[in-house]
């Protein structure tokens, strides 16, 4: 008998930061990061703050995390963008690592990080080796996977290479709906997570930044699985509404994470939507992290099923 598949995690993984700051080398790419200021000290300080508030509001929710720790080399290892896990259809529980772009993101996958994996997880797909080619597949940044149907969309980006998303559909087994994109100065949004996001019942999607000729062919793939579909605005995409997860509580209910910035950008009607399918929209303010990092809550989580 196939073993039942969910859409989201009840335990998920965490990398506490030791040296945050602004990312230098994804700046090119990441049009929502913004220079350090001169104290970067300040920056790692407050965006810990930030982490725990959301980490402890996320554990509060009943939800299992696992907590890493960073090191001072790699600015952006609070994204931990690096490693995807899944369960197979008999239950098998396997791990696929990535290729990042930049190189001080490649060192966030650590060999006691991958060995602490290991132990649950059997390595179902290694793409690191097109880092040499300075290729990149950033894991659930660059993939929305619905787990159920097995689809995946990305966003092309510098971060998100289409031969390999084609390659790691085919190998994983999904279908792959891939689009292009362009943000608020026209530039192609970097990480698909930033725009959509999939729950059971529902999914967040800014349609106005897919190019006019893939809008309508998204659309109707999303509307075909029968989830509610939630329009995110432009505007609300850089308050970071697109970066939200669903998780999975331990009394069975489900949450939905997304940063104070994200919930105040919302309108009630939108809320209304997602309290439909939810128990709790979870929220903290992370405006160090989003401001020098450029990413938000999601960015924040790598899913453990």
């Amino acid at each position: 008998m196939p073993h039942q598949i969910y859409q989201s995690a009840d335990h998920i993984w965490m990398t506490e930061p030791v040296l945050f700051h602004c990312n230098q080398q994804t700046m090119a790419t990441n049009t929502y990061q913004s220079e350090d200021p001169p104290n970067i000290e300040d920056v790692q300080k407050a965006a810990l703050a930030e982490f725990h508030a959301l980490r402890d509001k996320i554990t509060a929710a009943g939800i299992a995390v696992t907590t890493t720790l960073g090191a001072a080399d790699s600015p952006d290892d609070i994204f931990p963008n690096w490693a995807s896990t899944h369960v197979t259809e008999d239950g098998s529980r396997v791990i696929a690592y990535y290729p990042m772009l930049n190189e001080n993101r490649r060192v966030e996958r650590r060999p006691h990080m991958t060995q602490l994996l290991e132990r649950s997880y059997g390595v179902a797909l290694d793409m690191t080796g097109y880092e040499a080619q300075n290729r990149a597949l950033e894991s659930t940044s660059a993939l929305w996977m619905d787990r159920v149907h097995k689809i995946a969309y990305s966003s092309h980006s510098a971060r998100a290479d289409l031969e390999l998303a084609t390659e790691w559909a085919k190998k994983m087994g999904y279908e792959l709906v891939s689009f292009e994109t362009r943000n608020h100065v026209g530039k192609p949004v970097y990480h698909t997570d930033v725009l959509m996001f999939i729950g059971t019942e529902f999914i967040g999607v800014c349609l106005e930044c897919i190019v006019p000729e893939d809008r309508a062919r998204v659309r109707t793939k999303l509307e075909s699985t029968g989830r509610e579909l939630v329009e995110i605005t432009m505007d609300q995409l850089r308050q970071f509404c697109g970066n939200a997860l669903e998780l999975r509580s331990k009394d069975g209910t489900k949450k939905l994470v997304m940063s104070g910035s994200a919930y105040r950008a919302y309108t009630d009607e939108q809320k209304a939507v997602f309290l439909k399918y939810v128990s709790e929209i979870i929220y903290a303010d992370l405006p160090t992290i989003q401001k020098y990092g450029g990413g938000a809550a999601r960015c924040m989580i790598m899913e453990l099923f």
